[in-house]
């Protein structure tokens, strides 16, 4: 409870804030209603009835029914409680401005698509147009990623898929679907019962606001799926190398979209060392495939990366204030995972059973198999993407808009939701649900 009021005094300080600072310091923040990117406008849209009516299920009857159904049936349910739950508070700000408009517009992905006639070509020259100031240089969010996230849906259109509709679809489906790879990795990591007792937050999580929609929530699901292949490859008696391959894949098609995910690492050596280190070449060489191939087609990710943070400090990152940011990116993330998420934090520490150096009596080996047998595999990942989530803040790449870029790491921050007492898991919910539809409600968001 403590960690909860402590993020919701957090939450409420960096919206005070700027109402209180100067004007000068307020419009510096480039956020109308920050830490929150939009604008403030209260309104309700013909998804307001059914997140209203989705949230009452998932919090009334959510922890019963993914503690009785049957594995192969949760996941299903799972993503599809969470599809709903996003798509209707999409559809609190209407068809086109929440959905179907979301990433066609002049800073987005599509308003690149139409120009991109030869992919190798583009691949070749993509580097050229990352900076500002240039008759050529790409829109703002082609220009802060690496080509891999154009790439997506520019094949999307090759395929007859074109348009806002079908883009925002694809990154619902992908991003909403991450609460699932959650789920098959905690299983695999030995922690069904957490996987279950996550479920219904994950279904229910505030993130949703930015899952529908933003290609963040592709971002998301793609590195997502990494981690569960990883883990699902290193689980059971024997690693299955094919599947640790495809995490691999995954991991290094996940850093051609966005030149953060490198911190996923964080949270996959933590399911590497929980499952067995030994075992993870595959993934090795899975990434390396996918690094060779954008390699080979002209595009070289560390000099995307040093020209992005070029470009990052030619537009208005020169003018947002560090000393918000630094810690209204956390206040943001907290309106993200909720406060419940915040309320199991301080028991994520405890929950690894680390034993102290006078109790460990045996050689390195033995005492790393000791520590696996008793660690909990929900708080690991959660305290990773933690731990990554604090990295990437520290980097000074992110500031502001963190709600939506945080997303990879935020869903499995969510896991630590299963650390909750049972007896307070629908009390948690409630409290998810209300701050969620609050603020789609009150805030307009950009994404």
């Amino acid at each position: 409870m403590a960690c909860a009021l402590g993020a919701a005094v957090l939450v409420a300080v960096a919206f005070v804030v700027p109402r209180i600072s100067t004007p000068h310091y307020r419009e510096s923040l480039y956020a109308a209603s920050a830490p929150i990117f939009g604008s403030w406008l209260p309104h309700i849209g013909w998804g307001t009835g059914p997140a209203i009516v989705i949230a009452i299920v998932v919090a009334r009857y959510g922890p019963a029914v993914a503690a009785a159904l049957g594995w192969r049936r949760l996941l299903p349910v799972t993503w599809a409680a969470a599809l709903a739950w996003a798509f209707a508070l999409a559809m609190v700000d209407g068809w086109q401005r929440g959905f179907a408009g979301r990433l066609t517009t002049t800073h987005e992905y599509l308003h690149e698509v139409g120009g991109v006639h030869d992919i190798p070509a583009m691949l070749r020259g993509f580097s050229g147009r990352i900076l500002d100031f240039q008759p050529d240089s790409w829109t703002t969010h082609v220009s802060g990623h690496p080509p891999g996230a154009l790439l997506v849906f520019v094949w999307l259109d090759r395929i007859g898929l074109g348009g806002g509709a079908w883009a925002s679809t694809l990154c619902l489906l992908v991003g909403c679907s991450a609460s699932v790879a959650v789920l098959v990795a905690l299983r695999a990591s030995g922690a069904e019962a957490r996987a279950r007792a996550a479920a219904p937050f994950l279904a229910l999580a505030p993130a949703a606001i930015w899952l529908a929609v933003s290609a963040d929530a592709f971002f998301a699901g793609v590195v997502a799926w990494a981690v569960a292949a990883l883990a699902a490859g290193l689980g059971g008696p024997r690693a299955r190398p094919l599947l640790v391959f495809v995490a691999g894949v995954l991991f290094g098609f996940g850093i051609y979209l966005n030149y953060g995910l490198i911190l996923m690492a964080v949270p996959a050596a933590a399911v590497a060392l929980l499952r067995g280190v030994r075992a993870v070449w595959p993934a090795l060489l899975g990434a390396l495939a996918v690094v060779a191939a954008f390699t080979l087609s002209g595009f070289w990710w560390l000099d995307g990366y040093h020209l992005v943070v070029q470009r990052y400090y030619q537009g208005i990152a020169t003018t947002r204030p560090v000393s918000y940011w630094i810690w209204g990116n956390l206040a943001a993330t907290v309106c993200a995972i909720g406060l419940a998420t915040a309320a199991a934090l301080h028991r994520l520490p405890g929950a690894l059973r680390v034993p102290a150096p006078g109790e460990i009596r045996a050689t390195p080996g033995r005492a790393l198999t000791q520590w696996r047998s008793r660690a909990d595999p929900a708080a690991l990942v959660a305290l990773a993407a933690l731990t990554a989530l604090l990295l990437a803040d520290l980097s000074g790449l992110s500031k502001a808009e963190t709600e939506r870029i945080w997303l990879p790491f935020d869903v499995w921050v969510i896991a630590g939701t299963a650390l909750l007492p049972a007896r307070t898991a629908r009390g948690w919910l409630a409290v998810q649900a209300v701050g969620t539809l609050v603020l789609a409600h009150v805030i307009l968001t950009n994404w």
